[in-house]
């Protein structure tokens, strides 16, 4: 007779302590997902916002003080944090470069968290 071999129909079954920390964890992830993703997307929304601004012809033309608005307009309309000294416009012959540098306080309790954005385009 032959030992009996590993069955591979035998399930090792997970402790429950297990299953309940991963879902602990997997719940820690979505919610600080929700909690940051907003910011991220409304970023995003800035910063094509930058780069379609920069690459228009009609622009280049504009005062600095004009597309300073421009921006900070966007920004408000995003719900962003963004003040009149975090935009900053440089232009060098016939370009131009458009930084915008903020950040977002996100409040847990115990904690702060400070995001950092940094959106920007030049033109060509």
């Amino acid at each position: 007779m032959t030992p009996p071999a590993d069955n591979p129909s035998a399930v090792n079954k997970v402790p429950l302590w297990r299953v309940i920390a991963a879902l602990a964890i997997l719940g820690g992830m979505v919610f600080f997902l929700a909690m940051f993703a907003p910011f991220y997307f409304r970023n995003l929304k800035l910063q094509s916002f930058v780069s379609e601004t920069v690459r228009r012809v009609d622009i280049q033309t504009q005062s600095d003080d004009m597309l300073k608005q421009m921006v900070l307009a966007k920004a408000r309309q995003l719900d962003l944090p963004v003040a009149d000294d975090n935009v900053h416009i440089t232009r060098s012959g016939d370009q131009m470069h458009i930084d915008v540098r903020y950040f977002v306080n996100v409040s847990f309790p115990g904690y702060t968290v400070r995001l950092h954005f940094y959106p920007g385009a030049g033109s060509r």
